[in-house]
């Protein structure tokens, strides 16, 4: 039986992507897949993992797709998922790395605590430019069934990190959670629709997974229009919820999950990749959470959050000294990851 399957898309990596494959290669849980699903890159990743399982005993667990396109990285994962037979699912980008015993660790305490949807660990962000590492971490909570306040609260305060996660399979399929076909903030999608549905969770308090933070990756190119592609995928998040029936049951969570990461994030997004922002812009944002959620000041979440309130009103009456402040702000923060 395949406990899990590890799905990861490939593009223009090669200067990455053995290490990766290592990570792989070296983990401690044996009844796994690697899919790996090639889109179109220009270089020669894919054939460095070829060489690399070549004569190595788990070449067999090893499968290789190839869509008819370039389709982004989400799009690729949805590619695979239909072609998976582990028990779980699990996503790793192909310049990152992990823990030789993650998929073992995680697997495990998901069986322990029952076979719950699904199962995390936390994150060390790991820079390029000599920076310390950052172990980053999602809230602690009771592992089990999520009862009504359990979810609310982790709902309120997770962090995306879509890939220090197993997800049942099976949870997936069902409810046809997938990755929108907008290149950005795909895994937030991704995430908070299993979040949504998820009856129960586990965790592992430990940094298993390697971001790694590059000059030239996704998340550190500067591209203005961004924010268009941030503020669709949140828009579609809302369709896919209220559509499958699950948005009035957690609406003030969504709706503070989207002002947050949608709203807010679209405008950090667009002062961080812009020369000159445009007021213009901000407002054309704002339109658009408006027609999203209408009533957000009521939000009692984003009412509780007084710096939110004042970084709204900030944007809204005082935009002009926003792309004063704001910059220096969001690089500290590191926002726009």
């Amino acid at each position: 039986m395949t406990k899990v399957s590890v799905i990861l898309p490939v593009y223009g990596v090669a200067q990455y992507i053995e290490k990766c494959t290592q990570s792989l290669l070296d983990q401690t849980l044996q009844e796994m897949e690697f899919i790996f699903v090639d889109d179109h890159g220009p270089d020669n990743s894919i054939e460095l993992v070829q060489k690399m399982i070549e004569n190595h005993p788990r070449k067999e667990q090893f499968v290789f797709l190839k869509p008819e396109h370039n389709v982004g990285a989400g799009m690729a994962r949805n590619f695979a998922v239909p072609q998976a037979k582990g028990e779980y699912l699990a996503f790793v980008d192909s310049d990152d790395w992990i823990e030789p015993d993650m998929f073992e660790t995680l697997y495990d305490e998901a069986v322990k605590q029952g076979g719950v949807d699904l199962c995390y660990c936390q994150i060390s962000k790991d820079f390029t430019d000599g920076q310390p590492s950052e172990t980053v971490k999602n809230p602690d909570i009771p592992s089990g069934k999520m009862s009504a306040e359990t979810k609310k609260y982790f709902l309120t305060h997770y962090v995306s990190l879509f890939s220090t996660y197993i997800y049942k399979r099976e949870m997936v399929q069902r409810n046809e959670i997938h990755f929108p076909e907008s290149r950005s903030a795909d895994d937030s999608f991704f995430i908070t629709s299993a979040l949504i549905f998820a009856q129960s969770m586990a965790h592992v308090d430990r940094p298993l997974y390697h971001y790694i933070l590059r000059p030239g990756s996704v998340t550190t190119t500067k591209d203005s229009t961004k924010y268009q592609k941030r503020l669709a995928t949140f828009g579609s998040l809302m369709e896919y919820l209220k559509s499958k029936g699950v948005y009035e049951a957690n609406s003030d969570e969504i709706d503070f999950i989207y002002l947050k990461k949608g709203y807010f994030s679209s405008v950090f997004n667009y002062i961080h990749n812009s020369l000159e922002p445009r007021k213009t812009v901000v407002e054309e944002i704002r339109n658009e959470m408006l027609r999203q959620v209408p009533g957000y000041k009521k939000n009692p979440y984003f009412k509780k959050k007084c710096s939110l309130r004042m970084l709204d009103c900030m944007l809204h009456r005082c935009t002009g000294l926003a792309f004063k402040v704001l910059p220096a702000y969001i690089n500290k923060k590191n926002l726009v990851v």
